[in-house]
């Protein structure tokens, strides 16, 4: 394998690691601090690509107005959805908490079969993100995924430090720890969950924006990611952030080299990694210190 071809693969891999990581630190929020087991988490994703493809005439070349408008839309449907649905499932055992957000995917595929039919949609890379960067004399590297990798990193930046250096990151560290003291003290642990799954939703809708130029937006989107973000965050330990980007960014490479040099059983790699780290260690990477 040539040098730019593996430099490629390894930009290929970071970027699907980076986005995988935006899907997978809402879940691990939302099951690690909540409890509440999320199969809806998905179609978050979903919704936020065909977001992207609903504001893109809107909005045309501004991009980053375009994606600020869908997290706050994103933002608003999560504090709905808690509201009137997750905000009765912290008491419920697991199997109501799965039957629910079953439901609630059948509910957005077809409120998007609906809404927006079931064809393949295309979303425009914006212009000023549409070249491409040399790598060797041949290859050339898009600038979007470039730019798809920085914003993930930015937003992965921004969450570790409202995790661990923010009064409300401290708020929720605290109510992930033990529920019970932080109400005794006076903290609406209601709303905390609140926000904390409005957050989780933002996330994922907005990895779903930014994917949606590279990888078309079409029905059952949500449900291929899902899968693997359960795997990702069953690797780097529940409830653990920075163990979801660690497994994130190991699912990246382990998929995309698997797919490179043994293309007939790339769909077990991840899963070998998986089977290969719960062996070492059962509870995951890192226990739950975001």
């Amino acid at each position: 394998m040539e040098f730019s071809t593996f430099l490629v693969q390894c930009l290929n891999a970071v970027q699907y690691g980076l986005l995988l990581f935006l899907v997978a630190s809402g879940l691990t929020l939302i099951f690690g601090i909540m409890g509440v087991i999320n199969l809806a988490h998905g179609s978050f994703y979903m919704i936020g690509a065909y977001m992207a493809y609903a504001l893109a005439p809107y909005f045309g070349d501004h991009f980053l107005l375009q994606m600020a408008a869908g997290v706050v839309l994103s933002v608003i449907l999560g504090f709905i959805l808690e509201w009137m649905f997750f905000s009765y499932l912290y008491q419920r055992d697991h199997l109501q908490q799965v039957l629910m957000t079953y439901s609630l995917i059948l509910v957005f595929e077809e409120a998007r079969s609906m809404l927006v039919g079931n064809e393949v949609h295309g979303v425009k890379i914006p212009e000023w993100l549409s070249g491409g960067i040399a790598l060797g004399d041949v290859m050339r590297y898009p600038v979007y995924n470039l730019f798809a990798s920085a914003a993930c990193i930015v937003v992965a930046i921004g969450l570790y430090f409202v995790v661990n250096r923010t009064r409300l990151g401290m708020m929720i560290r605290a109510g992930a720890s033990n529920r019970d003291m932080v109400r005794g003290l006076g903290i609406n642990i209601r709303l905390l969950y609140r926000i904390v799954f409005a957050a989780g939703v933002a996330l994922a809708a907005l990895a779903g924006m930014i994917a949606a130029p590279v990888s078309s937006v079409y029905p059952g989107m949500g449900g291929q990611i899902l899968i693997i973000c359960f795997v990702v965050v069953v690797i780097g330990g529940i409830g653990s952030i920075s163990g979801a980007l660690i497994a994130a960014l190991l699912v990246g490479f382990v998929d995309t080299f698997g797919k490179v040099f043994f293309a007939q059983f790339s769909g077990l790699s991840i899963y070998l990694l998986m089977a290969v780290i719960l062996i070492w260690r059962p509870q995951g990477l890192k226990s739950k210190g975001y």
